[in-house]
């Protein structure tokens, strides 16, 4: 596995097990942040945002369903989950990743907004039947 592969599982793992600290060491200064229909962030308010997810205990997974390299460019096809408290919304996410230098320099993630509200949705209902 190449290293920019690793940084970016290393990343996502991070998030995963509520080390936002750990996981924002991994962007670099410059950081951009964009997701699908939502501005675009940079800078040190991405790992503001993340370690304010933290925080307000936002839980954070994804399962990694393809990641592959070329260059500095990491793709990833996976399966990202938000909880909070006993709500879940799981939807698809397309992301594009760049490393240089070890640090995480652009995350640019797809997903459909339609798929993210009904996963949300879905979540909720879910929540309120528990």
């Amino acid at each position: 596995m190449n290293g920019e592969i690793s940084v970016v599982r290393r990343f996502f793992t991070l998030l995963e097990d509520e080390q936002a600290a750990e996981a924002v060491a991994l962007l670099a200064p410059e950081v951009v942040w964009k997701n699908t229909g939502m501005p675009t962030i940079s800078g040190r308010r991405v790992g503001g945002m993340l370690l304010d997810m933290q925080r307000r205990n936002i839980g954070f997974r994804a399962d990694l369903h393809h990641i592959a390299s070329d260059g500095p460019v990491v793709l990833t096809e996976r399966t990202d989950y938000l909880t909070y408290r006993r709500w879940e919304s799981a939807f698809w996410v397309c992301g594009t990743l760049e490393v240089h230098d070890g640090l995480i320099t652009l995350w640019d993630d797809h997903f459909s907004p339609g798929g993210f509200v009904a996963a949300s949705l879905k979540g909720l209902v879910g929540a309120l039947r528990r």
